[in-house]
């Protein structure tokens, strides 16, 4: 691996074919780092590329390594010479695994390959995308919102939320083991949505996917979103801001219920959400769709749940609040109808 030839020095960005990483890889760009990204499949680089390519406005100067979360192969040789790593990649399947271990496992000890690694190499700061999953599930008899002092109980946490919060869990004690707490710092978002690069695709996306092809009905489920943009800047301000290391940041925007996203939908841009529905499903409705849908039985205990966050930390400390979520919303859906035409 050649030595950085960018004044700001390189960046590993882990998972560069999802969603957030192709954004923060673009904004990594813009700023004038030297960026490599890794892939578990070698094959999805040329998808890597012109994701980039499309959200740069030229042809990118990126180093695609294969490097897979269940394996140490990969993860010395991509984290060698870097100034900062950026672990962003997480498996997320659309339904519940038959073994929650499916997940939780690749989560965990890619955690702590990816970390460990960049320890070892010198890294200024590792910054870990986590989300609000690894905050929200915990006790809070008062219902106020949730903050950075929050864990999930994974006791009584689904598999997806248990497999965040013992990953993250993982970090932070690997961090702690080789008295380097300071040289990490988590982003905990919320549902990601925003404008999409050509190839795509994540759980967030699907549930504005869905709204615009037509659904009878919606169940009472409800998300806070944040956008993606936010997201790339809350990682980058993370990685570059000494005062970071050490800390959880929230990374959100406001909370709606997925009706009020179709709603919002079908008066912002009516010309492509005509289908976007407009009832709430009741709740043994939604269970009967479980039976066919393998996305839905993950989200039937949230039904009626609503969950807010307080996000002073990200405000005060990185300097970013999130765009208000209409223009979000309008901006993801926009951009996917311009994609599939």
């Amino acid at each position: 691996m050649t030595a950085t030839t960018s004044a700001e020095g390189t960046v590993l960005v882990t998972g560069g074919s999802g969603f957030l990483a192709g954004r923060t890889i673009i904004d990594l760009l813009e700023r004038g780092y030297e960026v490599r990204t890794t892939i578990r499949d070698i094959d999805k680089e040329p998808r890597v590329r012109r994701n980039i390519a499309a959200g740069l406005g030229r042809d990118p100067e990126v180093a695609c390594l294969e490097a897979d979360l269940s394996s140490d192969e990969g993860w010395a040789e991509a984290v060698a010479g870097c100034r900062y790593v950026l672990h962003i990649a997480s498996p997320f399947p659309p339904g519940r695994p038959k073994d929650p271990q499916e997940l939780i496992r690749p989560a965990v000890d890619g955690a702590r390959r990816v970390v460990g690694a960049a320890l070892d190499a010198g890294v200024e700061r590792v910054v870990m995308t986590s989300s609000v999953a690894a905050i929200r599930g915990g006790e809070n008899p008062d219902d106020r919102p949730y903050t950075e002092a929050d864990w999930t109980n994974v006791e009584k946490a689904a598999p997806y939320a248990q497999s965040k919060t013992l990953a993250e869990d993982a970090a932070w004690s690997l961090a702690a083991s080789r008295g380097a707490r300071e040289r990490l710092a988590v982003i905990n978002p919320s549902a990601i949505l925003g404008p999409v690069l050509p190839d795509d695709d994540s759980f967030s996306l699907e549930a504005i996917e869905r709204l615009l092809r037509g659904m009878p009905a919606v169940p009472e489920i409800g998300f806070s979103w944040v956008d993606v943009r936010d997201v790339s800047a809350a990682h980058l301000a993370a990685m570059e801001r000494p005062e970071a290391g050490g800390q959880r940041f929230i990374v959100s925007a406001r909370f709606l219920w997925l009706l009020e996203v179709s709603r919002l939908l079908r008066e912002r841009v009516p010309e492509i959400a005509r289908k976007a529905p407009t009832r709430k499903a009741p709740k043994p409705l939604v269970r009967i769709m479980a039976l066919f849908d393998p996305g839905a039985p993950a989200l039937i205990q949230d039904i009626g749940k609503r969950s807010e966050f307080d996000t002073t930390r990200a405000a005060t400390v990185l300097g970013v609040e999130a765009r208000p979520v209409e223009e979000t919303i309008v901006d993801c859906a926009t951009s996917l109808a311009d994609r599939d035409g």
